[in-house]
């Protein structure tokens, strides 16, 4: 029995671990690094094993630094069976498609912009997968596990699935492994929740280990409590307003959406915010996610699912207007003040929240509101550390806008939390540190003393 790691080692992006027991191998996530050009070419090199080797794919979730090379990797030869929640299956398919629709575009519009400056290059650049990978991926799709139900995978190896109160749908994994009379269990954080959170379930665990896979993106960080992390939100759309400008909020399409409309609608119901507030949802997958979200409500914590038994929509608010069209989505750039506008990506990556950073940030009246984690190299990081100005499509923007960091929001345990859920766990005697950067790894590291811990490196492979 062996693990090794090909994605999120000693980073936190693109998570990719292989299992190999009994003549098979376990796939554990296969996602997109994400940030600037050196990462697109990360992407594009092998994965480190053999797609067409791959038995079972066991996706944590659908985030897409933990989904998005799926099609790449089924255009490489992957054929085995693809296994997750029934609401990770659905937002994975919305993810993946987006993601390639995303790609498509970009590559044309490069190719348009060699074109036009007379840029003759040997070979036209191309996405890293197309829609048509995409769709060809979803047919790996197959049996859906419940939260809790110990599911045979393959002979010798079962995985159970736990809620981790990451995104809907979302979960950590308990794999049993046998092999020649040997019996390991070996536990995978995926992504876990902030706890007290009104939409998702509580982070459960797994006990007895031999072994934990652990993420560790705010393992040397805590997080605002969120009552303050709320009122600073409220606080600072409404400063926007009274300065006459709008509010730009990179954001995620899966679960940040859905939270911040949840919190809008509280906003606007406790006269926090006024009852005339514009709110914009400018992200047609954010639009699709938030229809997914109604229709899981296994996933959801007490509180929304209250809600919904009261027959009230907790993402419903006054002034909503969800924006799917690109004409109406340019449409936006004619609002001079008093709006809301939420659009992907979170990171900047892409989507179309560059267009209203170009139209905003050099405004000093509007404001850009971050309420999750950036990723070194990307736009949206270099907001944060303080650019005086930024290049987007092709135009030097200055940074002139209030730009406001509320980590208060994130959808990830912080440090104070990841070591409860450890505990929990009962430890292991090894434990393997991913999906972190390097200080934040070692200074979760260094609080683990009851166990061996171990931070593999790209393509590191360890006995089990």
């Amino acid at each position: 029995m062996n693990i090794s790691f090909h994605g999120a080692d000693q980073g936190v992006t693109g998570s990719c671990h292989l299992v190999e027991c009994a003549g098979k191998r376990i796939l554990i996530d296969c996602g997109l690094y994400q940030g600037g050009r050196s990462i697109e070419e990360e992407n594009a090199e092998p994965f480190g094993f053999e797609p067409a080797d791959i038995d079972v794919l066991l996706l944590t979730h659908a985030h897409l630094d933990h989904c998005g090379r799926i099609p790449l990797l089924a255009r490489r030869g992957f054929q085995g069976e693809i296994i997750t929640t029934p609401a990770s299956r659905e937002l994975a398919r919305l993810v993946m498609l987006d993601a390639a629709h995303l790609q498509e575009e970009e590559a044309a519009r490069n190719n348009r912009r060699a074109a036009r400056h007379g840029r003759h290059r040997r070979r036209e650049e191309t996405p890293l997968f197309t829609v048509l990978d995409a769709l060809n991926s979803l047919d790996a799709f197959g049996r859906c596990a419940a939260y809790g139900e110990r599911l045979q995978v393959l002979p010798g190896i079962h995985a159970t699935f736990l809620d981790a109160g990451h995104i809907l749908g979302s979960a950590s994994l308990l794999l049993e492994l046998e092999e020649d009379g040997e019996q390991r269990r070996l536990l995978f954080s995926g992504d876990l929740g902030n706890r007290g959170r009104p939409l998702l379930g509580q982070p459960e665990v797994a006990t007895d280990l031999d072994a934990i896979v652990m993420e560790t993106t705010y393992g040397d960080r805590a997080h605002k409590a969120l009552e303050p992390t709320v009122d600073e939100f409220y606080a600072a759309i409404n400063a926007t307003f009274r300065r006459g400008g709008n509010v730009i909020i990179p954001t995620f399409a899966l679960e940040r959406a859905q939270e911040l409309l949840y919190f809008l609608r509280e906003g606007v119901e406790r006269g926090i915010l006024s009852q005339a507030t514009q709110v914009f949802l400018d992200s047609p997958m954010a639009i699709s996610a938030t229809e997914i979200f109604r229709r899981h409500p296994e996933a959801y914590g007490d509180d929304t699912r209250a809600l919904f038994q009261a027959g009230r929509d907790p993402f419903q608010l006054p002034g909503l207007h969800f924006v799917r069209e690109t004409a109406d989505s340019m449409a936006l750039n004619k609002i001079g003040g008093g709006a809301v506008i939420m659009a992907g990506s979170g990171m900047c990556t892409g989507g179309r929240v560059r267009h209203h950073l170009r139209h905003h940030l050099w405004r000093r009246d509007s404001s850009v509101i971050f309420v999750g984690f950036a990723a070194r190299g990307t736009l949206a990081r270099r907001i944060i550390d303080g650019a005086e100005s930024v290049r987007i499509f092709g135009e030097d923007i200055p940074v002139h806008a209030s730009v406001h960091t509320i980590n208060g929001f994130s959808a990830h345990a912080d440090c104070h939390e990841l070591m409860d859920w450890y505990r929990r766990a009962g430890g292991a005697p090894v434990t393997y540190l991913v999906h972190g950067d390097v200080d934040a790894m070692q200074a979760f590291a260094d609080r683990l003393s009851d166990s061996e811990v171990r931070i593999p490196a790209l393509h590191e492979r360890h006995a089990l």
